[in-house]
């Protein structure tokens, strides 16, 4: 499923990444290669390894092993010259909560080297572009988490770099600020820049990323087009919701002697998702459900989610690491 890109064509190649702290490895033998003009996706759950790598290659933090370059520009030998190439947004602003919008927005191209007057023309000009112009005076305690992360997501943006690191943008945010950000990270790649982006949100992948790495303890798992990787559980999906949700464990063994598939529960709503071959089969579960006296309230074929993706490549859902690293 991956495929070799001449490097000029390229504006990440990395390869056997390893980030390891004592004896646990963070990150463990990753490759990835992100094509000019895309945004690449990293997703996985909280602990996966996704921030500890893109942390190195922002050379934010030293490699254990690998090699890793930046628009063929070598990370370890020239850690000054990707910084120029790059613009890196955490999980949390990183902008001076006692200073107004713009007066963030200039102190960030001063510090970048620009002079006052263009670092001022800069701070307007990403104010209007972010819908800041109104709140650039107020202080950055008075923000929103969505305004914050809009800010942050500018300032990353005052040196114009090809290439941006969003570390899991729009993590905390309502849906509707949600989509507003993944509206702003379509126009960034639409006037040519590159996004490499890690998320745990599944739906963030499918809408936003051309390509997907799926990361797991520090692994890759798997690479693809959303498309691609959905493809590796079958055609389709049924989704089949219960009348009763505590005959689950009932119809998941009716389920898997019809099909020979291990479907997936979803408890809270008592539903089952079934990975199909072939959508005629739909037929035969609904007929072994029937005989054994387990009736539903609603039955629908379509098209894989990612978080059935998930499910099938690690083992275990999305939210299962992430429960484990609130411990």
């Amino acid at each position: 499923m991956e495929h070799s890109t001449p490097s000029a064509e390229l504006a990440v190649s990395a390869h056997g990444l390893v980030k390891t702290f004592g004896d646990v490895r963070a990150v463990d033998g990753i490759d990835l290669e992100v094509r000019r003009g895309q945004v690449f996706g990293v997703l996985g759950p909280n602990g996966a390894g996704k921030t500890t790598m893109l942390q190195m290659l922002a050379t934010l933090l030293p490699m254990s092993d690998g090699r890793a370059e930046i628009f063929g520009v070598d990370v370890r030998t020239h850690p000054h010259v990707i910084r120029q190439l790059i613009g890196v947004t955490g999980q949390y602003a990183s902008v001076d909560e006692n200073l107004t919008a713009r007066e963030n927005l200039w102190l960030f191209g001063r510090l970048l080297g620009i002079s006052s007057r263009q670092a001022r023309a800069t701070a307007e000009e990403l104010l209007g572009r972010f819908g800041l112009e109104d709140a650039g005076d107020r202080k950055i305690a008075q923000f929103s988490g969505g305004m914050r992360r809009r800010l942050d997501l500018a300032a990353s943006l005052i040196s114009r770099p090809p290439l941006i690191f969003l570390d899991e943008p729009t993590t905390g945010l309502d849906p509707r600020t949600r989509g507003q950000m993944w509206d702003t990270i379509r126009d960034l790649v639409a006037g040519g820049c590159t996004v490499l982006l890690t998320t745990q949100y599944l739906d963030e992948a499918d809408q936003l990323a051309d390509r997907i790495a799926v990361i797991d303890r520090g692994r890759k798992v798997a690479e693809g087009t959303s498309d691609e990787l959905k493809s590796q559980v079958g055609a389709s999906t049924l989704q089949l919701r219960l009348l009763d949700p505590g005959q689950s464990e009932r119809a998941r063994d009716v389920v898997r002697r019809v099909t020979g598939e291990e479907p997936v529960l979803t408890p809270e709503s008592g539903g089952i998702n079934v990975a199909l071959p072939d959508a005629n089969r739909a037929a035969d579960v609904l007929i072994g459900l029937r005989e054994h006296d387990l009736l539903i309230t609603s039955a629908t074929v379509q098209k894989p989610t990612l978080d059935e993706v998930f499910m099938t490549l690690t083992g275990h859902a999305t939210d299962e690491l992430e429960t484990e690293a609130a411990r």
